[in-house]
Order: C-alpha cells, then structure tokens, then sequence
C-alpha cells in the first residue's frame, strides 16, 4: 500500500505506546494512516500526537483482555498490530491471560471486523513444549492466531534494543550502582535486533504479499554472548566492574526472591529462559527476507549509554535525527 492510499485508512496498534510501539505508531502516521493506539492508559500516550498531524494519532482505551473494547478498536481498521506481551506476571495465569487469550481475542475479533492484515508479536524461543511460561503461552498465542486469522503475519524479534530499552540500559545502570557485574548463564547467546529494524519489519509485512500467513525471526547481524553484552556495555560506560558468575542454584534462590519484589527484577520464569540461547532459527526467513539490513548495535548503542559514564557523557546523535523530520524518534 503505497503513501497516498493510506491516506484517510486507519491503522490500530495494541500496545502502542510502549517501546517498539512508538516507533511503529510513528512510522504508520508517515505513512498516511489514522492511528489509533489501543492502550490500558490513553493519557500515557499523548506523547505520540506530535508525530502526526493534528487528529492523526488517536489514544484509546482498550484491554486485549475484554471483546468489547477489543471490538471497539478494531472496528473499520485496515491494518492491526498486536504488539502486547508481559515479560512476568502480576498474578498467576497473566501469561496465559495475555499472550495466548488476548493474542487470540485480537485476532479473532480483528477477522470478523474485515481486518486486512494483521501483525502479531510473539518472540523467538516460543515452543508449546517449554517449561518456561513466558515461551509456552507464547507459543499458544501463535496457535490462536493462526487459527482465528490465518493470513496474520507473526513476527518473532530476539532482544530488541534502542534508546529507551530495558536491556542494556539496564545493565549499564546496574553498572553505576553495583560493584561488580553479577553473570548468570554467561554462554547463552542473544542476537540483539534494532528498534527501528523491527518497526520497519511490521510495515513491510503489511506491504509485501508474500508476508501474508509468514513468520518472521527478527535477529541483528552479530551473534553475541550474554558475558560478551556486558563487556560491551563495561566498555562503552567506561566501568571497571569485575565479572562474577552466579551459579544457578544460587539463582534460582535469588529468583525464587525477586519475583515477589516490586519491579520483579528476575522471576524464576526468566531464568528459564535465560538458560536458552535467543538466536534466529538457521533456515528462519527474518529481515533480510523482508527487504532490511540489520543495524548493528554498534551502530546504535553506544550513543545511549554515553549517559552511564563518570560524570555523565554528552548524547551523540544519531544517523537519522539529523533529518529533521517533525517530531521523529530515532529510527
């Protein structure tokens, strides 16, 4: 669909305004769509009217856990992005609430209000079998949606990293305040994927025919090790830390704490998943099958991280903000 025939069509993303929906609410009013960001809190997400014209950019209440405002939101949408996912639960059976019934509710209501495409995010490591909740519901919520909307395109990022990310900031920030870098599961290997990558992705599933009923594994050009991540990160917050491995048992400990913890800084969940590389599948199609070259986090990362420094660095720019495009985001 080309700029002008976007024109005038609306577009709902769930889950807009969080990190990768602000970048695909941005790159959907580019593109001459009405947009409405399908969210729990439609005043957190007046920050995204500015990155189009006035009454472009519609905030709307809407929980993937309820048909009606499902129903409400999707109501004469052309295109519908389901970008919700949790990453630990507030109660027990939230996974399965929100990545496998609300997955499948969106896709569901979205078929029968005439969607014509529909975009879903799942993750890599998603697998009925896993012990790991987060990968099984997951897993369960491809399946709803393939059987609700089989033409739906389902896109599975590794670690997706950009300026506001809660990976490497992070850890760049537990670098300030600890006096050491604490290592669980050191040799898993991640394949961190650019933000901007991943909103480009989701327009690109929309355009390309061939996308339709595909999935999609969204990795970066360099494979990396979870010790290697955070030596990078040491390095570019120019941190002496001393790396010190946790055994799991003492992790799951540790864990089995946490979780219970406001902000949940490790569950027992996500040490299961830790345990497991986070890598493209080889024969996988991912972005370069649709049309984009990855972005390497050299590239990117450093800029961000600068404020992590001794006294603090002065922010870099970065390649695209020199456009000057009204209200952009880094792509």
């Amino acid at each position: 669909m080309s700029a002008s025939e976007a024109t005038h069509s609306i577009a709902t993303v769930f889950g807009g305004s969080g990190f990768i929906g602000r970048y695909v609410v941005q790159r959907l009013a580019r593109r001459g769509y009405v947009v409405r960001v399908a969210v729990r809190d439609p005043e957190g997400a007046l920050f995204l009217k500015p990155m189009g014209e006035v009454g472009q950019i519609v905030p709307l209440y809407s929980t993937i856990l309820n048909d009606a405002t499902v129903q409400r939101a999707v109501e004469g949408a052309a295109f519908v992005v389901n970008l919700v996912g949790i990453l630990a639960e507030k109660r027990r059976g939230d996974f399965d609430r929100v990545h496998h019934e609300g997955g499948g509710r969106v896709a569901r209501l979205a078929q029968a209000a005439g969607t014509e495409c529909l975009v879903h995010f799942s993750a890599i490591g998603a697998n009925p079998a896993s012990r790991s909740n987060y990968a099984s519901t997951k897993a369960h919520g491809e399946q709803a949606v393939r059987m609700a909307f089989p033409n739906a395109t389902i896109l599975r990022p590794s670690i997706v990293f950009g300026p506001e990310d809660q990976f490497f900031n992070r850890f760049a920030s537990l670098a300030q305040m600890l006096p050491f870098m604490p290592v669980i599961a050191g040799a898993s290997r991640f394949q961190p994927v650019y933000v901007g990558d991943v909103a480009d992705a989701v327009l690109a599933a929309q355009m390309r025919p061939d996308a339709a009923g595909a999935t999609y594994e969204l990795g970066g050009p360099r494979i990396w090790t979870f010790e290697a991540i955070l030596k990078y990160i040491l390095a570019e917050t120019r941190r002496r830390r001393p790396l010190v491995r946790v055994p799991l048992t003492v992790a799951r400990l540790q864990a089995g704490i946490l979780e219970h913890l406001p902000g949940k800084l490790l569950t027992r969940d996500q040490l299961r998943m830790l345990g497991h590389d986070n890598v493209v599948t080889p024969g996988m199609p991912g972005l370069p099958e649709l049309g984009i070259v990855p972005t390497p986090v050299e590239l990117v990362v450093p800029a961000y991280l600068r404020r992590f420094r001794p006294g603090g660095g002065k922010r870099e720019i970065l390649p695209e903000e020199l456009k000057g495009t009204k209200a952009d985001l880094p792509p």
